[in-house]
C-alpha cells in the first residue's frame, strides 16, 4: 500500500512539472492563432492592454513599496494573484529582494525578519516541534493565519506539534518549502482577511506571489556558519524566467537545495553518567545534544505559468514539490538510565527522531474574461507524508535483541479543492466611482491519516526516546467544506471607500458558520488617509487537532495526547470539541507627509471565544484508572485537545520608511518597524465535572503561560539600506521584548529579558550582473538570557538557554554570498 501511495505522488509530481514543459510547445504553436485580427473588437484590445499594464504595476510595487500613492484606486480582481493595496484592508508588502536583504534563505526566518508583526523562533520546541518553523502573527497561534499562494489556499502541514511551546497544539502550512528565489513579493493582510480569503484568517493572511515574468533568472550561492564554529550549512537557489508565445504567456521555474549542519548549545550532563563510581567521577560531560539547530537537508522546486488559450482566456499552473530529512536530538539516555541498554550502549545513547518528507502541491486553472465579469476557475491538490524514524535508541524490554533502529510510522495530509471566483465593476450612475463586486465558491476535501509504526516500536516500554504509533493511533480522517463568499467594494464620495464582505461555510463535521467584515477609508486628500474595519471569523479544529494520537514512554510512567473524540477522552470529561469565533477591530491611518516618505500605523482588537488548546498533563489514581478502563493500560498521564479560554488581544503596530537620494553620497532608505500584542484570558469555560470532582483542571498556570507569554509581547526594528556606487550596505537592529520561558510544567516561570539584535551586510557588484556580498545576522554574538542550574538541574542541565528563544538561542552567524542575475 505504502508503495502505491508512493507512486501516485510521484505521478502527481511528475503532471504537475511536466504539464508547464509539455504546454510550451501548445502556447508556441497557438500564438499565431490567437493573435487578434485588424477586425478584434476594441474591449478585446482594451483588455489585453490593461492585463499588461497590471503586470507592470504589479512589479513596481513589489521591487519599489515606497513609490505607492495613499489615495490609490485598485480593485479586487479575481485575475490578480495579489490582493489590492490602499483600500479599506490594512496589506503590508515585503519584496523578494526584501527577504533576500535579510540575508536568510529560509521563507519563514526571512520574512519574521522583514516584518515586527511575525514571531517566528528558529526552534519553537523540542521533539517533533522542532521538524517545521511556525509563524505567529499579531500574537495569535499559528494555526490562526491562513497562507495563501498566489492567492489561493495552501495545504496545511502534516507535523502536528505536541509538545508545549509557541506552536503547540498547529500544524499550519510550511512556507519554507517554497524556494526563496520564486517569490516576488509576499504580502501581510490583516484586517478584513477572513471575508476576502477564509473564515480561518483570525489573525490575518500571508499571501505569497510568486515570479510572473517573461524574462531574467538568477543564481544564488550562500556558504553561513556561526561564531561558535558549528551550524556550517550551504544553500544554493536558482529561478530561470521564460517567455510562452508573444501575447503575456510565461513560464517561471525555481529551485532550492539546503544542507544544514547541526548545532549544540546543551549544558553538561549533571546527573549520573556510569553506575562505575570512579568512571562517573572523570567522565565528560559535554554528551547531550537536545538544545541545537537539527541536521537537515531540502530540496525544493516550483513552477509557475500562464498560457493564453484564446482571447481572454488564459491557462495557468502553480506547483512546488520539496523533499527534507530532519534528524531533531531527544533526552539523551546516560549508562545508568533504567532505559538504556548498557549492553548495546555502554556510553549511553543520544536518541534521534528522523523525519523524511514529501510534499507536493499543484494548482491548475482558467482565469477568462466573458459576460463582462473577470473569471477564476481551478483545482488545487496538496499532500504533505511524513516519515518518523528513532534512531540510536533501543527497546529495553526487548533485552540485548534490541534494534538500534525503529519505524515508527507516518502523518499525512492532503487537501482537494475546487472553486470557482468571479468579479466584475458596475457603473452604478448614482455613485461617484464603479462599483466592486467579487463572489466565489469553493469545495475542499481535507484528509489526515496516521500508520502505524513497527510492533517493536511500542513493545513493552517502546523504543526510547520515541515510541512508534501504536495500533490504536492508526486513523484515516477526512473532512467535506463548502465555501461561499461575496465582497462589495464601493465610494459613497470621491474620497470615503466602504467594502462589505459576507462568508457562509458549512463543515461536514461541524457546523454550518456565517461570518462577515464591514470596512471604510476615508481619503483626506493624496498624502492621508485613515481607515476601520470589523470581522468576524470561525476557525475549526484542524483533523490532527482532532484525531491526532501518541504514546511517549518514559521511566516508571508515559503520557498519552489523545484524539478528541476517543474512548480515553471522554472518560476524561473531553470529546466535544467546537471551533474558534473571533471578533477583529481595527482603525488605522495611511499616510505620505512628504515625498518619498510613508507610514502606517494601526490599532486592534482581536477576541477570540472557544480557543483551541491543549489541556495540561493530567496524571493522578483516577486518570490512570479512567485510562485503563478505556483499553491504555500502564498509562499514567493523558492530555487531550478542547476548547478551554476565551482570550483577547489588545495591540498596535507602525511602519515607516523614508527613501532619500543625494547626489552625492547615494540613495538611503531608512525603515522602521514596530507591534505590541498584549494576550489576555477573559474567561474560563467551564472544567468537565469529572475532572472538578477529583481536583483537576484542564487548563493550569503552565498551558496559560504557555498561551499568553511564549512569544514576547512587542518587537521593534530599524533599518537603513545604503546604495552607493557599486557598493550596498544593509544594517538592521532588531529589539525583542521578554518572554516567559517554562521548561517544564513542574518548572518554575522564568523571565526571558528583552534583547537588541544586529543584523549587517555588505555587498559589491563586482560586474553589471555579479555581486558578492558578507553579513551577519546577530552581529553582537548575543544570546537569551542563561536558565539557571535550578531549573536545568532537574532537567539533567540539558536547557542552558530557552529552547523558543524567539530569536534563537546559537548566538551570531556569519555568512558570505554571491548572485549571478541575467
Amino acid at each position: 500500500m505504502d508503495k502505491m501511495r508512493k507512486d501516485r505522488l510521484y505521478l502527481l509530481a511528475g503532471v504537475a512539472f511536466g504539464m508547464p514543459m509539455l504546454l510550451v510547445a501548445a502556447g508556441k504553436a497557438q500564438t499565431a492563432s490567437t493573435i487578434p485580427s485588424s477586425s478584434a473588437s476594441t474591449r478585446s484590445q482594451h483588455t489585453t492592454r490593461t492585463q499588461s499594464a497590471a503586470r507592470v504595476i504589479n512589479h513596481a510595487v513589489a521591487d519599489h513599496p515606497e513609490t505607492i500613492q495613499v489615495s490609490g484606486t485598485s480593485t479586487s480582481s479575481v485575475l490578480s494573484p495579489a490582493t489590492a493595496r490602499h483600500s479599506t484592508t490594512q496589506v503590508t508588502v515585503v519584496s523578494g529582494a526584501e527577504l533576500l536583504a535579510t540575508g536568510q534563505t529560509n521563507v519563514m526566518q526571512a520574512l519574521a525578519q522583514a516584518n515586527p508583526a511575525i514571531t517566528s523562533p528558529p526552534q519553537a520546541g523540542v521533539g517533533n516541534n522542532g521538524f517545521v518553523q511556525t509563524m505567529q502573527l499579531r500574537g495569535q497561534s499559528a494555526d490562526d493565519t491562513l497562507i495563501l499562494v498566489n492567492g489561493h489556499r495552501r495545504h496545511v502541514g502534516a507535523n502536528f506539534n505536541a509538545n508545549a511551546g509557541p506552536n503547540w497544539g498547529t500544524d499550519p502550512a510550511d512556507i519554507s518549502l517554497i524556494p526563496i528565489s520564486a517569490i516576488d513579493h509576499i504580502e501581510v493582510i490583516t484586517e478584513g482577511a477572513t471575508a476576502l480569503y477564509g473564515q480561518d484568517a483570525l489573525a490575518g493572511a500571508v499571501n505569497i506571489v510568486l515570479k510572473h515574468t517573461t524574462h531574467g533568472g538568477s543564481i544564488n550561492f550562500k556558504n553561513s556558519g556561526y561564531y561558535a564554529g558549528d551550524g556550517q550549512a550551504l544553500d544554493g537557489s536558482a529561478d530561470y524566467n521564460m517567455a510562452l508565445g508573444h501575447r503575456g504567456g510565461y513560464l517561471d521555474l525555481a529551485a532550492q537545495v539546503t544542507h544544514q549542519l547541526p548545532t549544540t548549545r546543551t549544558g553538561d550532563y549533571v546527573g549520573t553518567l556510569f553506575t562505575d563510581p570512579e568512571r562517573n567521577a572523570t567522565a565528560d560531560r559535554d554528551v547531550q545534544r537536545m538544545l541545537g539547530i537539527p541536521k537537515s537537508t531540502l530540496e525544493t522546486m516550483s513552477a509557475n505559468m500562464s498560457i493564453p488559450l484564446a482571447e481572454n482566456i488564459n491557462f495557468y499552473s502553480t506547483s512546488t514539490f520539496s523533499h527534507r530529512r530532519s534528524n531533531v536530538a531527544e533526552t539523551y539516555r546516560s549508562e545508568a538510565d533504567s532505559l538504556t541498554n548498557p549492553y548495546l550502549y555502554p556510553n549511553g545513547s543520544q536518541p534521534y527522531i528522523a523525519m523524511d518528507q514529501y510534499d507536493f502541491e499543484t494548482d491548475n486553472g482558467i482565469k477568462a474574461r466573458k459576460f463582462g465579469f473577470a473569471w477564476d476557475a481551478y483545482v488545487t491538490y496538496g499532500r504533505d507524508d511524513q516519515t518518523y524514524s528513532t534512531i540510536h535508541s533501543d527497546n529495553v524490554s526487548l533485552g540485548n535483541a534490541s534494534p538500534t533502529d525503529f519505524y515508527d510510522g507516518k502523518a499525512i495530509t492532503s487537501e482537494l479543492t475546487a472553486g470557482l471566483r468571479g468579479s466584475r465593476s458596475f457603473d452604478t450612475g448614482f455613485l461617484p466611482k464603479p462599483l466592486n463586486l467579487r463572489f466565489g465558491g469553493e469545495y475542499r476535501h481535507d484528509t489526515f491519516q496516521m500508520t502505524g509504526g513497527d510492533p517493536l516500536s511500542y513493545y513493552g516500554r517502546g523504543a526510547t526516546d520515541h515510541a512508534g504509533n501504536v495500533p490504536a493511533a492508526v486513523t484515516n480522517q477526512n473532512r467535506d467544506v463548502f465555501d461561499g463568499s461575496i465582497n462589495l467594494d464601493f465610494w459613497v464620495t470621491n474620497k470615503w471607500e466602504w467594502t462589505l464582505g459576507g462568508r457562509s461555510v458549512s463543515y461536514n463535521n461541524l457546523a454550518t458558520v456565517q461570518t462577515g467584515s464591514i470596512g471604510t477609508r476615508y481619503n483626506f486628500n493624496k498624502r492621508w488617509a485613515i481607515r476601520a474595519s470589523i470581522n468576524t471569523g470561525y476557525r475549526p479544529p484542524t483533523l490532527a487537532e482532532m484525531y491526532y494520537f501518541y504514546n511517549a514512554p518514559f521511566a516508571g510512567y508515559s503520557i498519552d495526547q489523545l484524539p478528541a473524540n476517543s474512548a480515553a477522552t471522554r472518560a476524561l470529561g473531553g470529546g466535544n470539541m467546537k471551533g474558534e469565533y473571533s471578533r477583529n477591530y481595527s482603525i488605522g491611518v495611511d499616510a505620505t507627509p512628504v515625498d518619498n516618505f510613508h507610514l502606517t500605523g494601526n490599532l486592534y482588537y482581536i477576541a477570540i471565544n472557544d480557543r483551541l488548546a491543549s489541556t495540561t498533563t493530567l496524571g493522578g489514581s483516577y486518570v490512570a484508572e479512567a485510562l485503563a478502563q478505556s483499553g491504555l493500560s500502564g498509562v499514567t498521564y493523558a492530555s487531550y485537545y478542547t476548547n478551554p479560554v476565551n482570550t483577547q488581544t489588545f495591540g498596535g503596530d507602525f511602519n515607516a520608511d523614508y527613501t532619500l537620494h543625494t547626489p552625492r553620497y547615494g540613495t538611503f532608505r531608512f525603515a522602521m518597524g514596530f507591534n505590541f500584542s498584549d494576550n489576555e484570558i477573559r474567561s474560563y469555560n467551564a472544567t468537565p465535572s469529572v475532572l472538578a470532582s477529583h481536583g483537576l483542571s484542564t487548563f493550569n498556570n503552565y498551558a496559560e503561560e504557555m498561551m499568553l507569554h511564549s512569544a514576547p509581547k512587542n518587537r521593534e526594528s530599524l533599518s537603513v539600506n545604503w546604495k552607493y556606487g557599486k557598493w550596498s550596505v544593509f544594517v538592521q537592529e532588531m529589539r525583542y521584548g521578554s518572554m516567559t520561558f517554562l521548561a517544564s510544567p513542574t518548572s518554575v516561570p522564568m523571565q526571558v529579558n528583552p534583547a537588541f539584535l544586529t543584523n549587517m551586510e555588505v555587498s559589491y557588484q563586482v560586474l553589471p550582473k555579479w555581486s558578492v556580498a558578507v553579513g551577519a545576522n546577530n552581529l553582537g554574538n548575543k544570546y537569551p538570557t542563561r536558565v539557571p542550574s535550578s531549573i536545568s538541574g532537574p532537567l539533567f542541565g540539558a536547557y542552558k538557554y530557552p529552547f523558543y528563544s524567539p530569536y534563537g538561542f546559537n548566538g551570531g552567524m556569519y555568512y558570505v554570498k554571491t548572485a549571478l542575475n541575467f
